[in-house]
């Protein structure tokens, strides 16, 4: 059995997800196990954990506020049957989620900040197409 492209977004959207969580456990153990931070110290959102803690909390928050409006749409694709709307730009909005964490987690840096959000853009307008497209307005 084949995936669609479609599918294989999906699957890798929550799959990427997933890493960025095993990551954030995984960084959180080392600065527990290490004594650099108590297990109850951690802030919700990363803030009192060192650098690239602070940015995989964000990079994986990121996911989890965004990744289900993809799913959603990616869903009703798959369920009505007009995955031929998302296969074309599944491929790419899948790249854009990877490469927009990506940045987030090498630097804050301004430029840096610019790439990232040229990622979650390109994701946005995808998301937007498909809407237009599914809903039948365009």
């Amino acid at each position: 059995m084949s995936l669609s492209a479609s599918a294989f977004a999906l699957l890798g959207l929550v799959a990427w997800t997933l890493l960025l969580v095993f990551l954030l456990v995984n960084l959180r153990g080392l600065l527990v196990m290490s004594g650099r931070m108590a297990v109850n110290a951690f802030a919700a959102d990363g803030s009192n954990t060192p650098g690239l803690g602070q940015r995989l909390a964000r990079a994986h928050a990121n996911c989890v506020e965004n990744v289900p409006l993809f799913a959603a749409a990616l869903l009703y694709a798959m369920v009505t049957g007009q995955t031929q709307i998302t296969d074309p730009l599944a491929p790419l909005l899948l790249g854009a989620r990877i490469f927009q964490s990506l940045m987030h987690l090498i630097s804050t840096s301004p430029l840096f900040v610019w790439l990232r959000f040229a990622g979650f853009l390109a994701q946005l307008v995808i998301l937007a197409w498909w809407l237009l497209r599914l809903a039948g307005w365009v």
